[in-house]
């Protein structure tokens, strides 16, 4: 009989992997996960995910429902997720039913709380921008007055794609967007005055080792990312600074996966953390068409406990967001000769929604 236990050894294939959320990231890591072999368990709450159309079982549930949870460890013999807000309860209690989830608990508790995450980053060499929390309308004043305006205010939880955060221009203005956002508690972050937005992914293996791929370069528009170069242009020490940085991170979580890391250049050469992604990464698509072991098969990879793949670029990629009804081009995209397409079979193109994205190749 197969050995079903990652730390017994590889998972072998035939065997079922658990992935935590329907979306597109799921559905490229179920394509990933076939391709080598493995059969593919989702749960989502959503009966119609764009990940459950290609996997092998669909569990339809909410994340933390008991019922939910006990068919997932009835069929899976190790678990992932596709995004860092997966409830805490949920790992934990595929823990106590003996699934293993990788990444794990730790990883999730530092990425699902903005404070413990830049917390997590400067005590391990992690550079961030200064910052400081604050639970209410006064505190927030005063953290806005110590970090100075203009600062970027962030609920500590939840929040991405822009969403859950709020620029404050003056501190006096800094209760009036704590309650703006809820009146939760908030981090504030000083202004990071970079000259571009860079991104390192990063895996880690059961065994401890490492694979970084290069740095990429990416453009936002209102908090969303609209597209990404890769590799980035980069003097070597500004790659060594981000691979360091990575391991870093990585061995001071005991990561297993892989994991996206959002940086920001600044004038003086150094890179800044922004944040840390438990998962596969928007960054990172370009691997897709521009590595020979993309970042999806990567993580199936690392938490099957396989060795990790090569992350050396075979090809220049730009990688562009298709948002809303942009997905309607796909006829034209398709056309391109030097462009990859990819979609994720969403139901709806709502406006600002990600419904796909190409990969403009073209050699290294």
């Amino acid at each position: 009989m197969p050995d079903a236990s990652p730390s017994g050894g590889p998972l072998e294939p035939g065997l079922t992997i658990g992935i935590l959320g329907g979306g597109q990231l799921g559905r490229m890591l179920a394509s990933a996960a076939a391709r080598l072999g493995f059969d593919v368990a989702i749960l989502d709450p959503e009966p119609d995910a764009p990940a459950g159309r290609v996997a092998a079982h669909t569990i339809v549930a909410a994340y933390d429902d008991p019922q939910g949870l006990a068919a997932l460890a009835a069929c899976a013999d190790i678990v992932t997720y596709e995004f860092e807000n997966v409830p805490a309860a949920a790992v934990a209690r595929l823990a106590e039913m003996g699934v293993e989830v990788a990444p794990g608990p730790l990883a999730l508790r530092v990425a699902q709380d903005r404070l413990e995450e830049k917390s997590f980053l400067n005590a391990h060499g992690a550079p961030t921008v200064a910052f400081a929390a604050a639970d209410t309308a006064q505190a927030a004043v005063a953290a806005a007055e110590q970090l100075g305006a203009p600062c970027l205010m962030k609920t500590r939880r939840e929040g991405y794609d822009g969403k859950g955060q709020r620029w404050v221009e003056h501190a006096a203005d800094a209760a009036a967007a704590f309650q703006a956002l809820g009146g939760v508690p908030v981090i504030l972050e000083a202004a990071a005055a970079f000259v571009r937005e860079l991104s390192v992914i990063a895996a880690r293996g059961r065994d401890g080792a490492t694979a970084i791929y290069p740095l990429t370069e990416n453009h936002h528009e209102g908090g969303v990312l609209r597209r990404s170069i890769a590799p980035a242009r980069a003097a070597p020490a500004l790659a060594d600074q981000a691979e360091r940085i990575a391991a870093r991170v990585l061995a001071g979580l005991d990561y297993v996966g892989v994991i996206g890391i959002e940086l920001f250049e600044m004038a003086d050469g150094s890179l800044l953390v922004n944040e840390i992604a438990p998962r596969v990464h928007n960054t990172g698509h370009w691997t897709q068409d521009g590595c020979e072991v993309d970042q999806f098969e990567q993580h199936i990879r690392a938490v099957a406990g396989w060795p990790l793949g090569p992350t050396a670029a075979i090809a220049r990629v730009e990688m562009l967001n298709l948002l809303g009804d942009e997905v309607e081009g796909w006829r034209r995209y398709a056309a391109e000769p030097e462009t990859r397409l990819h979609l994720y079979g969403k139901r709806d193109a709502k406006p600002g929604r990600k419904m796909g994205h190409v990969n403009r190749v073209k050699p290294l």
